[in-house]
């Protein structure tokens, strides 16, 4: 196989473009188009780079001329937009700092001159103040860049300050390389939190009345009492018994525009400026605008009758006493009990307190706390409105939604197992979301210094926020936290800790039960890998964690890591369930076969082995993805590397039966879910059978009664299913049988449940448009 260097097609971000283009037209609100236009403006920049050659997606160095180190704008997929996050706006204390600085202080911009008047004395006495002091935030890592060189001149490490000052320096003009400085000091400890009070303020700011709601209580507080007033002036021109509708809808009683009172015309235009007032301010709904309806008849005949009924056709006349007659008759006449009872009714249903009125009561809450720390407890979202948060809207006592809450809690701080329990970490994704600020800390408790120690667990936690990961190529790895040059600069301040190790160690078995016991059904996503990555170096463990690679960009060999991962799954489950349903190799003592490609060793021997058991040998996405799927389930996806390394098998045991059952039912649920296009369709399947191999493994660690017991209510519980096949195939492995190489058994319809095939799927629940 050749050494032939891949590059991206521009196919997919053309068609990204396109989607965010048609969003931003079809954008329903305000805030929709926004975040539309933002995306098309991504793409657009994705599109035109790649077109000109300024960008080289697939590249761990995409945009030209940039380092690796830079933290640059990524766009859905990997692909890079061409911009630094860390080329901002100065804001307006750094406006004022610059506007202040002496005319002798060098640079072709503001940027620049700011940067490089922090590499001064004054400046590095600011930075240095501010980070001893903990009133610092760095958002981007570039912003913990200057602070680093401070650091090191006043520890007594000038060559280093020197050599990072110079690997900057060609930079300074563009990008931001000092933290925002802060009143109040970060805090630290064990607790992680999904996002910051002002962030979560933020959320429930944007909380809106919905449209339908909005334009009912229009309609109650607005059009109904114009209404009434209508209705009554056209009362006061009738003759006689107001107009009422008979038992066969006949209209009975007086005649309108008989009688003139002597101040109806003054009245009348009163009306008119009014209801024009409101049109101005409130939509009319169809209910005003609709010319069959009784309220646009009324409001026509008005306005055709200035000097009395003289404009007025007998029908016009007659459209009014049935209009009288209609509401007279359903809801009373004008300012009577019979009508007041009905206006009561109308507003109880629409008027009690919006999520939009609570979720600003809540966030009023919120802001007492400090917006770049978390909530110690929901206490303050889960309290009823107090007397002093009362309004004509909102009466004491009203409690909280759920749905406020839950926005509240995403500040909570607290361990991550709470915070899965509560509902506000819902995923592997999410998990991974908060580690860094576990990972962050062990990390810098190698440091002895608090001061370094404290703004290297900020960067750690920005890298991992803010640096999304890249489309990458030709085996080339992702940009990691040692390698920004401020980083590699701080190993200065490192002294070994044994207990980091143990602790590591610790905090590793942790999250990875939390991860399985959490959500057994799901892989373990790349952030979450790499987080377990960065634990594992902590706590001084070399284990061979694999990535999820997408079909559509794979390379068509893998590192040798995936064969000493399959190595330690076959050992790990010799015998067991998941070896004899998937047939796992017994052995892999013979020596390793590698091959050099793009520069890194890969598995001859692993690849070859997929590519037999894929029956392919790779190319189109569907044949990538047949050959992914052989090497998840040669190494498990990192699960028996895990259970192996970290000592975790009697703990599992004790959980597998309950979290097998739960995955068994996921599978059940997601079955049920119709499917009403092929790639959905084409989503289900290769999500279930992932499903499917999560279950098989915890499946291995229970006891054969307890496998045959969830297999057998499985069988019920999908009956009439398309994963009938693949529950006899399980049902025939569990007493002694064994799928023929091409994925099914001798006897009966059994078959190996896979989730990527080159034709059609045979699980595959989809048909015509229809799901099946």
């Amino acid at each position: 196989m050749s050494d032939q260097i891949h590059t991206a097609s521009p196919g997919y971000a053309t068609g990204q473009l396109a989607r965010a283009l048609a969003a931003a037209i079809s954008a329903g609100t305000e805030a929709d188009r926004e975040r539309a236009l933002r995306k098309v403006r991504r793409w657009e920049d994705v599109v035109s780079g790649m077109a000109d050659g300024a960008l080289a997606v697939g590249s761990r160095t995409p945009v030209a001329d940039t380092p690796a180190w830079v933290t640059l704008e990524v766009a859905h997929g990997g692909f890079a937009t061409g911009r630094y996050l860390a080329e901002v706006p100065l804001s307006e204390d750094e406006t004022a700092r610059v506007a202040s600085l002496p005319d002798e202080v060098p640079g072709g911009n503001e940027r620049e001159r700011l940067n490089l008047w922090y590499l001064g004395d004054a400046g590095q006495a600011e930075l240095l103040d501010a980070v001893r002091a903990g009133h610092f935030r760095v958002e981007v890592p570039e912003d913990a860049a200057l602070p680093v060189v401070a650091l090191l001149l006043d520890r007594g490490f000038p060559e280093q300050a020197l050599d990072l000052v110079a690997e900057l320096r060609p930079l300074m003009h563009r990008l931001r390389l000092t933290p925002r400085f802060e009143p109040v000091a970060r805090p630290s400890d064990s607790a992680v939190r999904l996002a910051s009070v002002r962030d979560a303020a933020a959320s429930l700011r944007a909380v809106r009345v919905p449209a339908q709601l909005a334009k009912m209580r229009a309609a109650v507080t607005v059009w109904d009492p114009l209404y009434d007033r209508l209705v009554a002036l056209w009362c006061r021109t009738v003759d006689g018994e107001l107009p009422r509708l008979g038992e066969d809808g006949s209209v009975h009683g007086g005649w309108p525009c008989r009688t003139w009172p002597a101040d109806w015309t003054a009245a009348r235009a009163q009306w008119l400026a009014d209801f024009a007032d409101m049109c101005r301010t409130v939509a009319p709904s169809g209910r005003q605008t609709n010319p069959k309806n009784n309220f646009a008849r009324l409001r026509r005949a008005l306005e055709a009758c200035p000097h009395g009924s003289l404009g007025l056709t007998a029908r016009e006349v007659g459209w009014i006493r049935r209009a009288i007659a209609n509401t007279v008759s359903r809801r009373g006449a004008p300012e009577t009990e019979q009508r007041g009872a009905w206006h009561a009714a109308r507003a109880a249903t629409v008027m009690t307190p919006t999520n939009a009125a609570l979720a600003r009561v809540l966030a009023s809450r919120l802001d007492r706390f400090p917006a770049d720390g978390g909530l110690p407890s929901l206490d303050v979202a889960t309290a009823a409105v107090s007397e002093a948060e009362t309004t004509a809207e909102i009466p004491c006592g009203t409690t909280m939604p759920d749905r406020l809450v839950h926005k509240a809690a995403r500040a909570l701080e607290a361990p991550a197992d709470e915070l899965v329990r509560l509902g506000v970490i819902t995923s592997g994704e999410t998990l991974a979301a908060v580690l860094p600020q576990l990972t962050s800390r062990l990390l810098s408790a190698a440091i002895d210094d608090p001061v370094v120690a404290g703004l290297h667990e900020q960067t750690y936690t920005a890298f991992r926020r803010r640096r999304r990961g890249l489309l990458l190529l030709n085996l080339e790895h992702q940009v990691q936290f040692t390698e920004l040059p401020w980083v590699q600069a701080l190993a200065s301040f490192k002294s070994p800790q044994p207990d980091n190790a143990a602790a590591a160690r610790r905090a590793l078995r942790q999250i990875t039960m939390l991860a399985l016991t959490a959500f057994p059904h799901a892989l373990l996503p790349n952030p979450l890998v790499t987080e377990i990555r960065t634990l594992a170096k902590q706590a001084e463990l070399e284990l061979p964690l694999v990535e999820e690679v997408a079909a559509d960009i794979f390379m068509g060999t893998f590192t040798t890591k995936w064969r000493d991962a399959a190595a330690v799954a076959s050992r790990l489950l010799s015998g067991t369930l998941y070896a004899n349903y998937y047939d796992l190799p017994a052995d892999w003592s013979e020596p390793q076969r590698t091959v050099l490609r793009w520069g890194k060793r890969t598995a001859a021997d692993f690849t070859e082995l997929c590519r037999q058991r894929a029956g392919t040998t790779g190319g189109s996405t569907a044949a990538n993805g047949m050959l992914l799927e052989q090497s998840q389930i040669l190494t498990t996806h990192n699960l028996a590397v895990l259970v192996d390394a970290l000592d975790l098998t009697e703990e599992l045991r004790e959980h597998a039966p309950g979290l097998a059952g739960r995955t068994l039912s996921w599978i059940v649920r997601r079955q049920a879910q119709r499917t009403d296009h092929l790639h959905a369709a084409l989503i289900k399947v290769k999500n279930t059978a992932y499903a499917w191999r999560q279950a098989l493994f915890l499946l291995s660690f229970c006891e054969p009664g307890v496998q045959m017991s969830l297999a057998v209510k499985l069988g019920t519980e999908l009956r009439g299913s398309r994963l009938v096949p693949a529950v006899e195939g399980l049902l025939q492995v569990l007493e002694g049988d064994r799928f023929t190489p091409a994925g099914t058994m001798r006897r009966g319809n059994g078959r190996r449940f896979l989730g990527w095939a080159r034709e059609t799927n045979p699980f595959l629940g989809y048909a015509g448009g229809k799901s099946q």
